[in-house]
Order: C-alpha cells, then sequence, then structure tokens
C-alpha cells in the first residue's frame, strides 16, 4: 500500500498559530517536504520535531513531484509545507498533489493559516464571492492580460506583493481599476501587523513616499452594480443594435434569447430592443 501525502498548514507569522494536529503529523512523517529548508528547520526546531527534510520548491516542482511520488508509492508517508501558509495555494505544492491524484496516492490536507483569507476577514469588503489571483505574471504581456481582466470584475480581488513591486503594481492597478477602495495588510499575525484602508491613488502617493517593508497582501473592493452598470451602458453604446444581436447569434443563441441578453446589458426592455432593431433596419 502507498503512504500519504499530508498538506500541512504552517503559520505565516505568529508561531503560535499551529494546530495540534499539523504539529503531530509532522512529528509522525517518514520525511518532510518543504520550500526551504532553511527556513524550515528553524520553524521545526521551534516545535521540537526533528525530521529529515527535503527541499520541494518552484525550481524543481517537476522533477522532485516524481521523486516525492516514487517515495510515497513505496509505502513513506509524507508531510509537505510551505515558508508560510497553506501549501498549493500559490504555491508549487499543486503539482505534487496531481501527480498523487493521478497515481492514486492518498492527500489530505490539515487546514490552518492562509494570508489570503486573513486579509479577506479584515478587511470588511464583501466576502461571499471573491476571486485571488496570487502574485500577479511577471511576463508583460500575460501581466497586462490578467489587469484588464480585472477591470470590470464585481467580485472582492486579493493578490499578493513583494515589497520591492508594490509600488509599480499600485501604479498598474490605478490605471485599471482607478479610485478603487483598497484594504493593503502588510505583516499579517507579526508584531508590525498593519491592515491600512484606503484608494489607489492613496496608495500610490504614501508608498512612492515611504519604503514599503515586508509582505503585502492586497484586498480591492469589486465593482459595485451602479458603476458595473455605467460600465455596461457606455460599452453598449457605440455598437449599434444589429451588431449586438449578431453576437450573440454568432455564440449560437437564438434570437428570443439573444434579445433579452441585450436588454439585460442596455439596461432596456426587450420591447426597446425590438423596436430599436426595426428602426435600424428600416434605416
Amino acid at each position: 500500500m502507498s503512504g500519504t501525502l499530508f498538506l500541512c498548514a504552517t503559520p505565516i507569522g505568529n508561531r503560535g498559530d499551529i494546530t495540534e494536529r499539523v504539529k503531530e503529523t509532522l512529528s509522525a512523517a517518514d520525511l518532510i517536504a518543504a520550500e526551504d529548508t532553511r527556513h524550515s528547520r528553524g520553524l521545526l526546531e521551534h516545535y521540537g520535531i526533528s525530521k529529515p527534510l527535503t527541499s520541494y520548491h518552484e525550481h524543481n516542482k517537476y522533477e522532485k513531484a516524481e521523486e516525492l511520488l516514487g517515495l510515497l508509492l513505496e509505502g513513506k508517508n509524507i508531510a509537505l509545507i510551505t515558508d508560510a501558509g497553506t501549501p498549493a495555494i500559490s504555491d508549487p505544492g499543486e503539482v505534487l498533489v496531481r501527480r498523487c491524484h493521478e497515481a492514486g496516492v492518498p492527500v489530505t490536507s490539515l487546514p490552518g493559516p492562509c494570508a489570503l483569507i486573513t486579509a479577506l476577514s479584515l478587511s470588511g469588503f464583501p466576502a461571499r464571492r471573491f476571486v485571488f489571483e496570487g502574485f500577479l505574471p511577471q511576463e508583460t504581456k500575460e501581466r497586462k492580460a490578467v489587469l484588464a481582466s480585472l477591470a470590470g470584475e464585481r467580485r472582492t480581488i486579493i493578490l499578493y506583493e513583494a515589497p520591492h513591486r508594490l509600488v509599480k503594481t499600485l501604479n498598474q492597478l490605478q490605471e485599471v481599476l482607478g479610485g478603487r477602495r483598497i484594504c493593503i495588510c502588510r505583516e499579517l499575525t507579526k508584531i508590525h501587523e498593519e491592515a491600512v484602508w484606503t484608494t489607489l491613488p492613496e496608495a500610490v502617493r504614501f508608498w512612492t513616499e515611504n519604503e514599503p517593508r515586508g509582505e503585502y497582501v492586497l484586498v480591492l473592493e469589486g465593482l459595485s452594480e451602479e458603476e458595473a452598470a455605467a460600465e455596461d451602458a457606455a460599452r453598449w453604446s457605440g455598437i449599434s443594435l444589429t451588431a449586438h444581436l449578431q453576437q450573440y447569434l454568432d455564440a449560437g443563441l437564438d434570437k428570443k434569447e439573444a434579445m433579452k441578453r441585450m436588454a439585460e446589458d442596455r439596461g432596456v426592455s426587450r420591447r426597446e430592443i425590438y423596436q430599436g432593431l426595426l428602426e435600424e433596419e428600416k434605416g
């Protein structure tokens, strides 16, 4: 029988936040795979845990996943930890988890600290629906595409950012999202924990003048229903009703459903859409 992969959440700052179950699991594991073995060794020593450590990180995640999978298939129990928080969340652990599922190796997740959830609960922004983007891509084209996709996002948006890239990211977010409200969380659960509620323009001004320090979680307000309606109206005002209809017909909708969608897009009745289409045909 194969062993089990245990995903163990570790503190994002305060070492008192680890669960008893995680400590017991780490103590019982045959091997602990860690993002940074030097960092993790200090953490484990703090809890009095002495177990073999091996590195598993972004730069070896594919080949190392195969090595760890082989050990699991031999019956070894492996605990996976990241530098801080929950493995596989904005973390290379997802590669190993996927390979285990493919190979039929049991995987279980031991819940605990997670920076994005901690920041979301602190922000006070709507938490029923949210979108987590992690760290924005560094490749320019991909980064622009992700930022553009956030422009019309109505859900609360959560991002991670490093201090040396914070000002650049805030500037780019302001270009796309304007004066949107933001909660900027820094050094969560640590001595210098800070949560700042402000707007993007004010955030750009402040952190341009003050050197960013620590790790950041950015929680941004989603587009309000009023703003979304105004944006939709502005977007569709530049296209004829006939062209608008054709877009939905090309997507496979029948005319009745297409006209219903058009009415929703433009904030008018279906009767107004029907009459407008007739007028365009005559014109």
